[in-house]
């Protein structure tokens, strides 16, 4: 036992895209006036923990992402998972004996139709592999499938801005590769695409109609744009407007060419139909699981699909992964999901202490599903409160929901229990700005959204000191702190490999009672233990990673 007490709440707070960087050149952390984080810095125990690669379970030199972030925060141990477990499975072959894959090219040999594949199309290993859609595309070629239709949601986020042109060149070499070393006929092409935050990538039911955008393009051929080809559809936006980045692409639809040689609005080439195939190849599952449903939820509320009586598509269906391992959706992955045992969540319960997790919308599933392990379930005596986000580009409203959270947790932590304890013993809360205004490449922006968060992070503080509780604040991955490339001088709209902050909060008796642990390396799974020990808990799971914290 380590005697430690705590009379109010211990709080976990991620600072979402807050990385460690001490060049100020685009660095919005270190160029924000934050009086309260300088003085994290300067008056608190505070360490660097690894929030990329190895330490979070995905290929080493890889940066580090949300889901992946939350995951080993919650966790408490780093789970091989995402394009780290895929590529297993890739370089094995054991993928193309599964009874998805199987199922799949079983479906478009039998019906004599067509295969298709959508994903986030870029290398930047977040959401999805580039190359493991050109091993699909090789395997369905070796299997002898004729007609491949390729639906591009294009990046520009986990990569440079304006990269869009670069894979689509690599993905017309590799089309071209195939048929020349084919001795049948192969009819693989480039059917429709847009960017990822307008084109078919939604989250947390942010805004169905980015969904529904994608959809109408694949399924009916209606969208912004008509281009012959995805690089005219490139070259074009890039002429009328040189600014624009990848992820806010219209939406666009290729076509056959009318006798002018113009595009044909009413000759898609493409189209998903009943009895085709259609395998998202995303990994990561926030920007997937939408389009799995609209695909597959027989009573679907997303949007009208356009079908009769909204019936989902008589399509053999295929994600990369599980999206939802509560719902297991969808019914056929390619590889096997992730699973995550003793999770904090059950940990905490087991110890009958009480949960309250609070952010936006586009974090929400963050700060719930993914932390506890890849589940929606709650805890007894767990809450989840989700304050929605805003619609608009964050850029515009860069302090985003941090206020709104804030005030949230200020009133939960004002609630007691019939003993008089708090209502809620462990609140962790996901404040979203450093990361999504991040990703637009703009300082002044991040700034202002890191000067927001600051402001907040003070008015939650002055709440803990009064209550006797204490505050473990970090991060989930870099971002804000390298919005342009030093390199380049380049705006950069990616996560980075830079280590986190874990600063150690704590202005009551108990802060002389534990100090710092000397640890050859620290990430994100030494978190999980180091609040339990926090609550006095020694009774932890094997499996776990150490705490951060020794008495």
């Amino acid at each position: 036992m380590n005697n430690l007490h705590y009379d109010g709440p211990i709080v976990l707070v991620v600072l979402d895209g807050v990385g460690l960087r001490n060049d100020k050149y685009g660095n919005a952390v270190l160029q924000a006036h934050s009086e309260f984080i300088d003085q994290l810095f300067n008056k608190y125990p505070w360490l660097p923990l690894e929030a990329s690669g190895e330490a979070v379970g995905i290929l080493k030199g890889q940066m580090g992402n949300s889901e992946v972030g939350h995951n080993a925060l919650g966790a408490g141990q780093i789970i091989k998972q995402g394009i780290a477990k895929i590529e297993d499975d890739f370089q094995t072959g054991v993928i193309w004996q599964t009874e998805s894959w199987r199922g799949a090219i079983e479906n478009v040999k039998q019906n004599h139709s067509t295969l298709h594949f959508s994903g986030i199309f870029s290398d930047g290993g977040v959401h999805s592999s580039i190359d493991q859609l050109f091993q699909m595309l090789e395997q369905a070629q070796k299997e002898g499938i004729e007609k491949v239709r390729i639906h591009l949601i294009l990046d520009g986020r986990d990569v440079p801005p304006q990269s869009a042109d670069q894979y689509i060149k690599l993905l017309e070499d590799k089309i071209a590769e195939l048929k020349t070393a084919s001795d049948f006929s192969l009819d693989y092409r480039i059917a429709s695409g847009g960017g990822r935050m307008l084109f078919l990538a939604d989250r947390y039911e942010a805004d169905w109609n980015i969904v529904k955008t994608g959809w109408d393009a694949m399924v009916y051929g209606q969208a912004d744009q008509y281009f012959i080809s995805a690089m005219q559809a490139v070259t074009a936006n890039r002429q009328q407007d040189p600014s624009l980045q990848d992820q806010y692409f219209p939406s666009f639809v290729i076509t056959e060419a009318n006798e002018y040689g113009q595009p044909d609005s009413t000759r898609p080439v493409g189209l998903v139909k009943d009895g085709d195939s259609f395998i998202l190849y995303n990994f990561r599952a926030d920007r997937a699981i939408e389009t799995a449903k609209a695909f597959t939820e027989s009573n679907f509320h997303g949007f009208d699909r356009g079908t009769k009586n909204n019936r989902p598509l008589d399509v053999y269906f295929v994600g990369m992964t599980e999206y939802d391992s509560d719902t297991h959706l969808p019914e056929h992955c390619l590889v096997s999901p992730v699973h995550i045992e003793n999770p904090l969540q059950k940990v905490l319960e087991s110890h009958q202490i009480t949960q309250l997790a609070v952010a936006e919308t586009v974090k929400f599933g963050h700060i719930t599903y993914y932390f506890n392990g890849n589940s929606y379930e709650r805890a007894k005596g767990e809450d989840f409160l989700e304050i929605k986000s805003d619609t608009l580009p964050f850029n515009e409203r860069p302090w985003m929901k941090a206020a709104e959270i804030t005030d949230a947790v200020l009133a939960a932590m004002d609630q007691t229990a019939t003993d008089g304890k708090p209502k809620y013993q462990f609140i962790r809360i996901n404040y979203a700005g450093g990361d999504m205004v991040g990703h637009f490449g703009e300082l002044e922006p991040t700034i202002v959204a890191m000067e927001s968060i600051d402001i907040q992070l003070a008015r939650l503080a002055k709440k803990v000191d009064q209550l006797g509780g204490m505050m473990v604040i970090t991060a989930d991955h870099g971002n804000a702190e390298e919005v342009y490339d030093p390199v380049t001088n380049q705006p950069k709209t990616s996560h980075t490999t830079n280590p986190v902050p874990c600063w150690f909060y704590d202005n009551t008796k108990n802060k002389h009672l534990y100090q710092l642990k000397k640890l050859d390396q620290a990430g994100l799974a030494n978190v999980a233990a180091t609040i339990a020990q926090l609550f006095n808990i020694v009774d932890l799971p094997d499996s776990w990673e150490t705490s951060l914290i020794e008495f």
